[in-house]
């Protein structure tokens, strides 16, 4: 019978590991699956996106959490409620030269993370937390019902070289979290069931010296005699040294041994380690940032959780700079809705929000700042139309508010680098936000 730990090592590396061999080997799967045919394609250019395309650790979370309460933009307007915790006091931050005024806790990330940090305040226009799958698919407006990770996965895989073109969910604590590709529900790979897969005595990652010299003496007859002295050189430049391999071994093994559980510091850990590994595009991570803090008395859970999510997302960003991903990555969020906003409806607690939520990301292709706001929406704040030239909130942007969430869809694909042709044709409504792109 195949065991649990089979099925993820298949899952992660495909038939007869092809996804460890490239990682040993450095050399492109395409190669390895069928030689001759990609020695005569070789050098390929693999996309037309290949000087943008990034991997994304995509954060989730199906609980409405009320992240969007005390973020850039939402400091203006005396009538919105923030904590007055003193861990979320408001203090001052600068974006892209420009200050502005939030939580505590962000405006102590690193200024490195703040010149590519951006805030994207969007209506998601659901306020329903089993809807989050609808949310992923931009409630309509993408083709076939897919979800944004996975189209972004699907663009992203050509141009990266991964082994899979499928996303990862790490951290789904819920259903409605779980994603989808092409319409098939993906499984969920908790970092811990990551950590035992390929940590164990036996494990793939110890055998990747004798598995790299085992697939290069395969490919030595196609290689001597079936390949220009421009295939060699090009193949050459791509093949891993075994001392390289030694040390990728290591470093990945001291990674994955740092896992004891499945919280979010586990899940980054995991997240940096399978972009290492070129397993995947995208992979899904849960962030807390308050939960369900319907009855929340004086909002311990949210200032609490605002705290502890944005230490998270700051030693993300430490992780990729150790592992000199910075320029590799790029961190967005997407969450089901946010929360009420104001005084009347906030100090013990918040109710759901269909018309605000914040996104952030934290990346090279976007201008640090805020794209979007907030304003008086019925008996509570919702977003604002957005100018798509600037990315400001105005109330005669060209993107309603109802458009913000199609448009940030179509700016994250554009940020990727994929085309405007593919752009429309995945997301069928919205508008590319291009004042957010640097």
């Amino acid at each position: 019978m195949i065991t649990r730990r089979q099925a993820l090592r298949s899952s992660l590396f495909g038939a007869s590991y092809l996804g460890l061999r490239t990682l040993a080997t450095g050399l492109p799967a395409a190669l390895l699956l069928d030689p001759r045919k990609a020695l005569a394609d070789l050098p390929v250019a693999a996309c037309t996106a290949k000087d943008k395309a990034q991997f994304v650790i995509f954060a989730t979370s199906g609980q409405g959490d009320a992240m969007n309460a005390n973020v850039p933009g939402t400091y203006e307007d005396k009538g919105i409620y923030h904590s007055p915790a003193p861990e979320l006091a408001a203090a001052s931050m600068t974006l892209g030269g420009q200050k502005y005024t939030a939580a505590l806790p962000w405006t102590q990330l690193p200024q490195d993370v703040l010149d590519r940090l951006t805030f994207w305040h969007l209506m998601t226009n659901n306020p329903i937390h089993p809807k989050e799958p609808d949310v992923l698919k931009l409630m309509g407006a993408t083709n076939a019902g897919e979800m944004l990770p996975s189209i972004l996965a699907k663009r992203l895989a050509p141009c990266l070289g991964t082994i899979q073109s499928q996303p990862i969910s790490l951290g789904a604590t819920t259903p409605s979290e779980g994603l989808t590709f092409a319409g098939q529900a993906l499984p969920i790979m908790p970092a811990l069931a990551l950590k035992a897969t390929l940590t164990n005595p036996a494990g793939p990652l110890t055998n990747l010296q004798p598995l790299r010299d085992e697939t290069l003496n395969k490919l030595y007859g196609i290689y001597k005699n079936g390949a220009t002295t421009a295939q060699r050189q090009y193949i050459d430049s791509l093949v891993t040294s075994q001392a390289q391999v030694r040390n990728i071994r290591q470093d990945l093994l001291n990674q994955l041994a740092a896992i004891t559980d499945n919280s979010i510091g586990s899940q980054i850990t995991a997240a940096v380690t399978l972009i290492q590994m070129k397993v995947t595009p995208v992979i899904a991570v849960h962030v807390p940032f308050s939960g369900d803090n319907h009855r929340d008395l004086e909002l311990a859970s949210e200032r609490a959780q605002t705290v502890s999510g944005v230490a998270a997302i700051g030693a993300l960003m430490t992780q990729l700079k150790a592992a000199g991903l910075t320029d590799q990555v790029t961190v967005m969020s997407l969450n089901v809705f946010g929360r009420t906003l104001s005084v009347a409806d906030s100090a013990d607690g918040r109710s759901h929000n269909p018309n605000h939520q914040v996104s952030f990301t934290i990346g090279k292709a976007f201008k640090p700042g805020v794209i979007g706001g907030v304003g008086p929406v019925d008996k509570d704040y919702g977003a604002l139309p957005i100018d798509a030239k600037t990315g400001k909130a105005s109330k005669s942007g060209d993107i309603t508010a109802e458009g913000t969430l199609a448009s940030y869809g179509q700016t994250m694909l554009a940020a990727m680098g994929i085309a405007q042709p593919d752009i429309t044709r995945d997301i069928t409504k919205g508008t590319v936000i291009a004042g957010a792109l640097a």
